[in-house]
């Protein structure tokens, strides 16, 4: 039997910890803190885990209308999220994860992209 991404890294707490450390780097930019000054980190770390969890094989899922909804009153341009693109996989690397995960994960969020991008 073939395990899943995210049943390989360690599941729901290894993945929160990656999430943690992700959104450290996001707060830290100065491209993308800005989205996050009035937003709950506690539960937007829950919901990213679950999200970066569902990218991976586990069992969470999001549907694009969720994302769409969840992302509407934002103008996220092309250029910021691939700049959230860069810092995930650099976080990803910094804890190690196989190259072809890493390529797995960065590319499955970039397939939502449209459902995210303003502009």
């Amino acid at each position: 039997m073939t395990i899943s991404t995210f049943e390989r890294y360690g599941g729901f707490g290894s993945i929160n910890k990656v999430v943690t450390a992700f959104y450290d780097k996001v707060l830290d930019s100065p491209v993308l803190s800005r989205y996050f000054e009035t937003i709950d980190m506690r539960r937007q770390i829950d919901h990213q885990t679950k999200f970066i969890a569902s990218l991976m094989g586990g069992p969470a899922s999001y549907s694009n209308q969720e994302l769409e909804r969840a992302h509407s009153r934002f103008t996220i341009t092309r250029g910021e999220f691939n700049e959230m693109m860069e810092l995930l996989q650099e976080t990803l690397e910094d804890f190690d994860l196989e190259d072809e995960h890493v390529n797995e994960v960065v590319q499955n969020f970039n397939n939502r992209a449209s459902f995210i991008v303003k502009h």
